[in-house]
């Protein structure tokens, strides 16, 4: 037991150490105000979508309140093989709206990525120089475009990652339901925090597709999503990877007028199907650091639970657990404050004590079956 206390107090200190450094590199980026400069850029919003007939009709009426020229964006939805009134829900907001340069165009399959196929799909067709892609189930602010053209005036970036949050709990009269949704809200928040920390180090290691931009031009050059098109996700990270090895500039985009919505998971199968698709691609990562973040989540959630089940046992001393969980609970704490100020969701932190209880076990049951399963996501099975 003498060897599994060592490792309990070594990977919670690296733990800490590493959430730290997240906590000052949230703080070394700035918030960006606009200042209402001229619209320079032109854009092309891309969304893929299967079986999104429920969710695209708020989409579609967020794009259709975006505040900038519309001679200087288009939208491209890329059908994903739908089996629902997804497509006919697109066909009639294009009727709706002709204004906007809007087109609805078939994926074209290559690889085990459909979501990546969409994504470069749409590219080909896509008329301006720089791309944003979101998802279906979003909503986007009025000032988005608005926002992402004075950053890349202001920075010249290659990339801008930008933030993401859900959408506002609508209370379930399940309860079961209101408490999953107030679980995903913390635990998505941590991931938006931790990723702006990375951004901060100049270590950038996550962002989220569902509000991302970067230059055509530059994703033709790093040979867009080859070298991981067998992987199902990943259409973000693996990409911000290429960008930050090859050297062309990155940066995240910290402003509340940039802020995308999307819906959390209705039920603990899709949420567990999301996280392991998810967790499934980290293996597959090249950078050192995000390594490194993943490894020590995996293990100080993991001796965790096993030293709860040792100290049940009589084996080792509950205090030294105790104290273990005690020092995570602070630190994450501590960057999930910074998150839920900047979400203006800091009533969501009611909820953190019970969530910390339970993440160990479902951090640890995810990465396992990450490991060693397939999952289901939009109608469709992927082997591991």
């Amino acid at each position: 037991m003498q060897l599994f206390i060592f490792f309990l107090i070594v990977v919670t200190l690296i733990y800490v150490a590493l959430i730290t450094a997240l906590i000052l590199g949230w703080k070394k980026v700035a918030s960006f105000e606009l200042s209402g400069a001229a619209p320079l850029n032109k854009f092309s919003i891309i969304t893929p979508f299967r079986n999104e007939a429920e969710n695209l009709p708020e989409l579609l009426l967020s794009l259709s309140n975006i505040n900038y020229p519309k001679t200087h964006f288009e939208i491209i939805l890329v059908n994903d093989e739908s089996e629902d009134n997804s497509v006919q829900a697109c066909f009639h907001f294009k009727q709706r709206n002709p204004e906007l340069q809007f087109s609805i165009i078939n994926n074209i399959r290559k690889t085990n990525s459909p979501k990546k196929d969409a994504i470069t799909t749409a590219i080909i067709s896509s008329r301006f120089e720089y791309i944003i892609t979101t998802d279906a189930d979003c909503a986007v602010p009025a000032l988005w475009l608005q926002a992402f053209n004075e950053k890349i005036i202001e920075t010249d970036a290659a990339m801008i990652a930008a933030p993401v949050s859900f959408f506002s709990a609508r209370s379930s009269k399940e309860r079961f339901l209101n408490y999953l949704a107030a679980f995903q809200e913390l635990d998505f928040m941590s991931l938006q925090a931790a990723g702006i920390g990375g951004f901060g180090l100049n270590r950038p290691f996550i962002c989220n597709g569902a509000n991302l931009c970067y230059e055509k031009r530059a994703f033709y050059e790093v040979e867009g999503f080859q070298g991981n098109s067998n992987i199902s996700s990943g259409d973000d990270v693996f990409l911000l990877q290429k960008f930050k090895d090859l050297n062309y500039p990155v940066c995240f985009l910290k402003s509340e007028q940039a802020i995308v919505y999307t819906k959390p998971q209705a039920s603990l199968q899709t949420l567990f199907s999301q996280r392991i698709r998810w967790a499934a691609k980290t293996t597959a990562y090249k950078s050192v650091f995000a390594k490194l973040i993943g490894l020590s989540v995996l293990l100080v959630n993991l001796f965790l639970v096993i030293g709860l089940i040792l100290t049940l046992l009589n084996e080792v001393n509950y205090e030294l657990v105790l104290f273990s969980f005690l020092i995570k609970f602070l630190v994450d704490l501590g960057l999930l404050y910074y998150s839920a100020t900047f979400f203006r969701k800091k009533t969501m932190l009611s909820h953190f004590l019970w969530c910390s209880l339970l993440y160990p076990f479902f951090s640890t049951l995810v990465a396992i079956l990450s490991l060693f399963s397939g999952f289901e996501w939009k109608g469709r099975s992927f082997k591991k």
